[in-house]
């Protein structure tokens, strides 16, 4: 198979699709694998590196979405890119599809074969390729959160940790999935007074038994939502419906009477938000104040760190890529149902429910498409 690498062009996404290494591995395999030049330049992978791993190295988009079978990206398409899918062309990388019709859209229109990172799942229930990205954003966000607290962010001037004889921050996290348990593992590092706020009250038990009395576990009602975010320095929003667009949690009523000061970081903001005040926004201009709160809702909140989170990344999204290309796609999918349902659009029909729902297209499961 001919796999294609493009260099992303979202603003700020300096994250590339394949390593050396891992190109390293396909071509071992016995796949051509076509990387843009300058692709991971920005993070220090470098196109002697990928030669040596014996790729070969194209001038532009254009020519490598014109030779591949399969595109391996990181962030979804931008409008640029989907037009130049083509169909049955393997498309491999993360979507959020269900806030984003335009792209859902551009993508049916396409005829390609859209394979979502975010909706792959594996015999435990989990999403290992969303799992490394979460690590980094759950881990990024107090970072972000408590930059946002000084006094010249725009926050209430205060040190997460505080300092004996001062109150430490209280920080109430939303979700206690992989992001809300890396950020509640920094917060707690960081001296806070950390609040995780979940549904599932065995998740909440299993946080229970990692961090003991450091951590306080709420079961997620709107009273027990309302209390603690209004108590809160810091919010983290790190819920997640996989593949559908995330609940509003937090009204903008509830946000007017949030502290002055107090920093919202909504995590959940690749699948629309969990807080009703978020809109995206990109690491240059990464924060904005509303009703006095300081939101910091930047989109692709790993390319800050890109080359960890390039390299995390990889070794989820590996085996996937190389079971595509060793086997082709229909199947790679019909003999693996974990990577079926990453499958979100199949040549014009969206095949992911969730997707489906959100957007108020026609349904048309996974399989079904597939057979057909």
């Amino acid at each position: 198979m001919r796999i294609g690498v493009p260099k992303e062009i979202k603003v700020h996404e300096y994250r590339v699709g394949m390593t050396p290494s891992a190109a390293r591995e396909a071509v071992h395999h016995g796949h051509e694998v076509f990387v843009q030049r300058g692709a991971g330049k920005a993070i220090g992978l470098f196109d002697e590196q990928y030669l040596a791993a014996g790729a070969k190295l194209l001038d532009s988009a254009e020519e490598i979405f014109a030779i591949a079978n399969m595109i391996v990206k990181v962030k979804e398409p931008q409008p640029v890119e989907w037009k130049m899918l083509r169909p049955g062309q393997v498309l491999f990388t993360y979507l959020h599809l269900a806030p984003d019709p335009e792209q859902a859209r551009g993508l049916m229109e396409s005829g390609a074969i859209a394979i979502a990172y975010e909706t792959v799942t594996d015999a435990r229930g989990g999403l290992p390729l969303l799992a490394p990205m979460s690590e980094v954003a759950g881990r990024m966000s107090i970072q972000a959160g408590a930059h946002c607290l000084e006094i010249a962010q725009g926050g209430r001037g205060m040190l997460l940790g505080g300092v004996p004889g001062v109150p430490a921050a209280k920080v109430v996290i939303l979700g206690g999935g992989v992001s809300g348990t890396n950020a509640a593992r920094m917060a707690m590092g960081l001296e806070a007074h950390v609040t995780v706020i979940d549904l599932n009250l065995h998740r909440l038990y299993e946080l229970d038994l990692q961090f003991g009395p450091s951590l306080n576990t709420i079961y997620s009602t709107v009273d027990a939502i309302e209390e603690h975010v209004l108590g809160a320095d810091l919010v983290i929003g790190a819920v997640l419906v996989p593949g559908a667009a995330a609940p509003k949690l937090v009204s903008e009523d509830l946000v007017k009477r949030m502290k002055k000061g107090s920093v919202l970081v909504d995590i959940a903001i690749d699948q629309g938000g969990c807080f009703a005040t978020s809109h995206a926004t990109t690491h240059a201009e990464p924060t904005y104040i509303k009703h006095d709160i300081v939101h910091y809702c930047v989109a692709n909140m790993p390319g800050a760190v890109a080359r960890t989170s390039t390299f995390a990344l990889n070794n989820a999204t590996l085996p996937f890529t190389l079971a595509l290309a060793d086997k082709g796609h229909a199947r790679a999918l019909a003999e693996n149902p974990h990577l079926l349902a990453g499958l979100n659009v199949y040549r014009g029909k969206i095949t992911y429910q969730a997707v489906s729902d959100a957007l108020g297209v026609a349904y048309c499961p996974a399989a079904k498409a597939l057979a057909a």
